[in-house]
């Protein structure tokens, strides 16, 4: 699934696996998984996926979150905190499993 375009594309199809889940009740972690090296070097370069605009998608302060890249996985990972505790009043994902989809459709 070679994408060579220089137009914007959905994250979703660079992919391979897009998860999200619980590291401990007060932080998430996202996962993302690239189908190839083409598509994990473009999602790098992009400013969409820097720590500062992914925190700005989620309603975060620049500082809050990190972002991890993993080339020998073609992956990569970003930490933040979790607006509720798992399992508190007014958290409706309490394994933070579905906290990835703001970035399914983030161009890149």
């Amino acid at each position: 699934m070679a994408h060579t375009s220089s137009s914007p594309l959905p994250l979703a199809q660079l992919t391979r696996v897009m998860r999200s889940k619980n590291a401990g009740p007060l932080c998430l972690t996202i996962d993302v998984f690239f189908h190839e090296r083409a598509g994990f070097d473009r999602a790098l370069q992009s400013p969409a996926l820097s720590p500062s605009a992914v925190a700005a998608l989620y309603g975060l302060a620049p500082d809050q979150v990190q972002r991890r890249d993993w080339p020998e996985v073609l992956a990569i990972k970003f930490a933040m905190p979790r607006r509720h505790c798992a399992g508190s009043p007014g958290d409706g994902d309490v394994y933070g499993a579905q906290q990835h989809a703001p970035l399914l459709e983030v161009q890149v």
